[in-house]
This record gives C-alpha cells, structure tokens and sequence, in this order.
C-alpha cells in the first residue's frame, strides 16, 4: 500500500495548524525512545500535551472528512495524529514503525497498518526533506505540496533525508484499518476507484454499477473488521 493524497486538507486548515504550532512548546524528537534515539533528529509537540492532542483531533476530523484518503486507507481507528518539524541538520534515517500503538493517556491501544504523513510545509519552504518509501516496486520519494497525505504501509522501511535550508512542519499518523492485509485493502481501492470513475459516466442506476458496488461492499464484510 503506497497512495498519495492530494489536499487531503485545505489551505484554510493548514494556515490554522502553522499558526498553532507557531507558538508550541517543541522537545527532542529522540524522546519518543526506542530506535529513534539513534535514527532520528527532529523536534515534537509533546504528544500529550493538550495542544498536540487539540491539533490532532482536528487533523483526524479532517482525514476522515476527505473520501480519497477513506477510500485508500480504510481506516478503523486513528492514533493521535502528532506533529514534527525538521529544520536544516534534522533527519530520520531509515526504519520500520511499530507494529502495535499505546496511548499514554487513554490506555487505548491499535494494529498499526498504515502510516501517514501530511506535510504542513510547501516544498519551496525547505530544500531536502524528502520522504522515502519502500514498498515491492522499489524506493519511491515524496515532497508534495502542503495539505497533501502520503499514506504507506507501517511495515515498510521509510525515512526523511536531511533537511538543508528551512523547516519542513508535518503530521505524522499511524492507523489500524478495517481491512488488515495491504493486498486486500489495495483491491478494494482499486474497486472503489473503478466505481468513482464510471459513476461519473454512467447513470448511477446502472445494473453493472449496482453488481459492482455489491462486490465492492460484500468483499468489505468479507476482509473487513469493526
């Protein structure tokens, strides 16, 4: 599962994320412990904090009020978005996320199957900064425009180059999907992309729209979780 969602959020809620954490309190990215402490050099909102915790039910609300970044990811439950800056020097070098999330402050706990980044910077805003992707077709590099969502597999080996002039702000989120296995949420996506693009040729009426549509919903019971 490798997507890129174009403008999974508007201008007007980026502007509002970037003047919020304009005034954050940010800590060492390292903090976060584990294999970061030697992979990665970056800054966080403490994700506890009740600004992080603000910022990131909106950023959810947001996602999940986007249909394209629904229809790739599937998603069951969202871990507290959270929120990182790279400035020049800054890096992450390449790992794997967690499989399993514990949030400290509600004990919930979540299958991490997909990670996603949205980019909160422009990419004029900071030179390097890419992010990299592993996935079965090869390393595949990412810096799109602010609002933008790269959404991959968590098991995937990924990482952010150095950045070497200006700061690159993101959000970072891990998800559980209804649907466990990348290949089976990827055929459902494709299905569910097949169908957006013949609703918009044919009437929605359609015999072969509504065979469609009925596989498309019975392989979610089948492969789906709730």
């Amino acid at each position: 599962m490798l997507a890129h969602v174009p403008s999974a959020l508007g201008k007007a809620d980026i502007l509002r994320l970037r003047e919020a954490l304009a005034g954050a309190s940010w800590e060492d990215g390292a903090s976060s412990g584990g294999a970061s402490k030697t992979a990665k050099r970056n800054s966080r909102v403490p994700p506890d904090s009740e600004l992080s915790r603000k910022l990131g039910s909106a950023v959810a609300s947001a996602l999940l009020a986007s249909p394209a970044f629904v229809a790739a990811a599937i998603p069951l439950r969202i871990f507290p978005p959270q929120f990182e800056r790279y400035e020049a020097g800054d890096r992450y070098d390449p790992h794997v996320d967690n499989a399993v999330r514990g949030d400290a402050v509600t004990g919930a706990r979540i299958r991490v199957d997909l990670a996603a980044t949205l980019l909160l910077s422009a990419p004029e805003e900071y030179d390097g900064g890419h992010l990299i992707v592993e996935d079965i077709f090869g390393s595949r590099e990412f810096k799109p425009q602010a609002g933008d969502v790269v959404l991959f597999s968590a098991g995937s080996l990924n990482m952010v180059t150095p950045v070497v002039r200006g700061e690159r702000l993101a959000s970072f989120i891990w998800l559980q999907s209804m649907i466990q296995s990348d290949e089976a949420r990827d055929i459902v996506c494709d299905l569910d992309a097949a169908i957006q693009d013949l609703s918009q040729r044919v009437d929605v009426g359609d015999a072969d729209m509504r065979k469609l549509s009925t596989v498309y919903h019975n392989l979610i019971r089948i492969w789906g979780e709730a």
